[in-house]
């Protein structure tokens, strides 16, 4: 196969040596001799051997394929021995995308490759023969370029898989980032999302540019070795025709120069530069050994569950002094949730939203946070989502530091509901199966029983255009009700309830075995429920029940009159 090969680029090389070889002919012993049919005759031979040429790298392609498929049938086995024996994910992408790039660019590398080798030797044999002189020109200028260009590679190859490395990561980023624009949006993450999101993009950048510095070398590499010749052949033209070059000879150099060396080692700089980088990524990716991953959060089982999405955040609210508000609901140990020193505000001008703030809450606890709309209730919730981070302090949840992994659920109050079953939707934030007869059970408590039987039942499909506000709500909170996370904070998750529904939904919240419910209450009612209420009012933030708040706090006084009354339902 490789002397087939061999044969077929001879008919190149023949076509790159007749090409100057008979323009000098043609001049010197045809049109300078006065002799136009010899010269005719000579240009007729050169044009005979393009043709000879061009079939002949047609059956070069068709010895290729036979060297390269082999190839590509070899790296399928291993892929597909490696998915079935190791369960590998990525396998699917090796057989549909990896693997053929590595067959298209190693056809190419043989390709760029064998032509500049035949295609140089065709030049400089034509060389040696119109005159040896001509060698010495040509021939130190070209070894430089090559020189120059084989040192590069190795550099070049290494930032190539770099850059590719961090194009990969941006692009695998966006892909999980895409589908979920509402939850982001929801939860208020932006800002976490464009930080994470910016590091990768500027890691690609870097790579970029440093690969492009490195690039220049090859630019460099080919004008020495392709260009420089035909600048030394102009410039040494006179010294040339004195020493027995002949004008016919020299035409014909240049003609080997600009034609033929200088296209066919542009080729093999920007083809192997960039698809033998390529190349190498690929296979080392294809055949790489066995080891272990790194293990993958569960769907729905992140630091962080989100369920739904929210229809704005808290904007900071500037107060005229700074304050420190301690809050102890129960003297047990560990707390549910521990802030300490906790400051944050939402620009380096900005008086912190929240300042100082030291909290503890113990397991299952019932805290209700009002205030009014701006003064950082949302914020608080962000913070102890770990959506949002700190200026200054600590947020410890089931004493791990924030984000805690499962340990904390944050509901909107705007709900998301995606396309697909009801059961679908309910497990989002569970990994594996969840018997039906629990799902049933988290429906009756949280009050998703009537709207579960309208709709059909867990198998029914859900579209959220088709859903209320507060039925998308109650399936959000029956979604998080059943999520392992012990911790729940619900940002307003049933402002779009009648009073009797919140409070059926709260009541399960409140009641979840080992669990811990923070309310950000839009009902008195909602707020009566709670073991205590957190009242944020700038400097003036309180912690009490109910009655003790009436007596010692104007702005609950004031909230408490703004709402309208309900009684609040007493456990049944």
């Amino acid at each position: 196969m490789l002397v087939r090969l061999g044969v077929w680029s001879v008919l190149e090389a023949g076509q790159t040596f007749l090409v100057g070889y008979a323009l000098a002919r043609a001049l010197d012993a045809g049109f300078l001799a006065g002799n136009t049919r010899t010269g005719l005759l000579w240009l007729g031979a050169a044009g005979l051997s393009v043709c000879a040429g061009a079939y002949g790298t047609g059956r070069v392609y068709g010895v290729v394929a036979e060297l390269v498929e082999p190839a590509r049938d070899r790296l399928v086995t291993a892929v597909v021995t490696r998915g079935v024996r190791e369960a590998d994910t990525g396998a699917l992408s090796g057989l549909t995308q990896q693997v053929e790039i590595a067959r298209d660019t190693l056809a190419g590398v043989v390709m760029v490759t064998r032509s500049f080798l035949f295609t140089a030797a065709g030049a400089l044999i034509g060389l040696f023969s119109l005159a040896p002189l001509l060698l010495s020109v040509v021939l130190p200028p070209l070894l430089a370029g090559v020189a120059l260009f084989a040192a590069t590679l190795r550099p070049l190859a290494r930032r190539q898989e770099a850059f590719l490395a961090a194009d990969e990561a941006l692009a695998q980023e966006l892909g999980a980032l895409l589908p979920a624009l509402r939850d982001v949006t929801a939860a208020g993450a932006e800002e976490r999302v464009a930080d994470t999101l910016g590091e990768r993009t500027d890691t690609e950048l870097r790579a970029a540019r440093s690969l492009a510095r490195w690039s220049v070398a090859r630019v460099a590499a080919l004008a020495v070795g392709g260009e420089l010749p035909a600048v030394l052949l102009l410039v040494t033209a006179p010294w040339l025709l004195d020493h027995d070059v002949t004008p016919g000879a020299l035409v014909g150099a240049l003609a080997y120069v600009t034609q033929s060396l200088l296209p066919a080692l542009h080729t093999l700089v920007h083809g192997l530069g960039t698809s033998g980088s390529r190349l190498t990524v690929v296979l080392r990716r294809l055949n790489r050994d066995s080891r272990p991953r790194a293990e993958q959060p569960p769907k729905g089982r992140g630091a962080v569950s989100i369920s739904g999405s929210a229809a704005g955040r808290d904007q900071p609210r500037q107060t005229g002094t700074r304050h420190t508000t301690a809050l102890a609901l129960s003297p047990q140990s560990p707390p549910a949730l521990s802030l300490s020193s906790l400051t944050f505000a939402y620009g380096p001008a900005s008086e912190p939203v929240l300042h100082n703030l030291d909290l503890i809450l113990q397991e299952g606890a019932h805290l209700a946070v009002v205030g009014p709309s701006g003064i950082g209730k949302s914020t608080l919730t962000a913070l102890i989502a770990g959506l949002l981070t700190p200026q200054h302090g600590t947020i410890r949840v089931y004493d791990h530091p924030v984000p805690a992994p499962q340990a904390t659920v944050l509901i909107p109050q705007e709900a998301y509901v995606h396309t697909g079953t009801l059961a679908e939707n309910l497990t989002l934030f569970r990994n594996g199966p969840v018997p039906e007869a629990e799902l049933l059970a988290a429906a009756d408590a949280v009050g998703l029983s009537p709207l579960l039987g309208t709709l059909g039942g867990l198998s029914a499909t859900v579209t959220p255009a088709e859903l209320s506000a507060g039925e998308r709500q109650l399936i959000a909170l029956t979604r998080a009700y059943l999520s392992p996370a012990p911790l729940a904070l619900l940002d307003e998750a049933t402002c779009h309830l009648d009073p009797e529904a919140e409070a059926r939904a709260e009541r399960a919240f409140a009641a979840r075995a080992g669990g811990t419910l923070i309310v950000v209450a839009h009902r008195i009612s909602s707020a009566r429920r709670a073991e205590r209420i957190l009242v944020m009012d700038g400097p003036r933030t309180a912690c009490g029940t109910h009655g003790e708040l009436l007596r010692t706090s104007d702005l609950y006084r004031d909230l408490a009159g703004g709402w309208t009354t309900h009684p609040a339902p007493q456990p049944g």
